[in-house]
């Protein structure tokens, strides 16, 4: 990045963390994204069950390496060579986890957590289930409101997601949502954080650089 790019990012990323304390999470502003590991990493203690909710922005720091180093069990559905029935008690695992670890498909500066998905294993753990969360964001998810919060979805997330996965679906050649009716797609399940769920311990991590889609 450069200096104004640099710029940007902490200073929206800023804006959205206290945004986002106004609705009632624990949110913390860093500006790298190795400094949000060391977060993760206080909150690991050995032998405890940590949820992966499927996120780039994760695997971009580093988080399942450093979690499994620090001696936690993993709770992973998207490691390789899991049969379907493994997957699946994984992600039902993942709700009662000691730690759920995520991103999120955007951020608003109002203070609003958006997100989309297919199964809605991620959404639902976000929502209650897990003793504790955490949701690592890139400032590049960080938008005005609501409205731009779905238009990112729209015309990012769930484009660059479907690419991704190697979907069949119209979002791929477009490079848009195209609201299909197909059985391959994968925005199924959509999800406003307005507030912290009350009986959710939640903290948000906003990263002043750009981090996943």
């Amino acid at each position: 990045m450069n200096a104004v790019e640099e710029w940007r990012y902490e200073t929206i990323g800023r804006e959205a963390s206290e945004a986002l304390k106004r609705s009632g999470f624990d949110a913390r502003f860093v500006l790298k994204g190795a400094e949000a590991l060391d977060l993760i990493a206080s909150f690991v203690k050995p032998g405890m069950k940590v949820g992966f909710g499927g996120s780039m922005s994760l695997r971009a720091i580093g988080a399942p390496e450093r979690v499994k180093a620090l001696g936690a069990v993993i709770l992973d559905h998207n490691a390789p060579g899991l049969e379907p029935d493994r997957k699946l008690e994984i992600l039902r695992a993942q709700l009662t986890c000691d730690l759920f670890l995520s991103s999120s498909n955007a951020v608003t500066l109002e203070g609003d957590i958006v997100n989309v998905d297919g199964n809605g294993n991620r959404v639902a753990a976000l929502t209650f289930g897990p003793r504790k969360t955490v949701v690592v964001v890139g400032a590049n998810k960080v938008v005005r409101d609501l409205d731009e919060a779905l238009a990112r979805l729209e015309t990012v997330a769930s484009p660059m997601n479907n690419k991704r996965l190697d979907r069949p679906n119209p979002c791929v050649r477009s490079g848009t949502c195209e609201d299909c009716r197909l059985e391959t797609r994968i925005c199924r399940v959509y999800q406003i954080l307005r507030r912290r769920p009350s009986l959710s311990d939640f903290t948000v991590i906003v990263v002043g650089e750009p981090l996943g889609f």
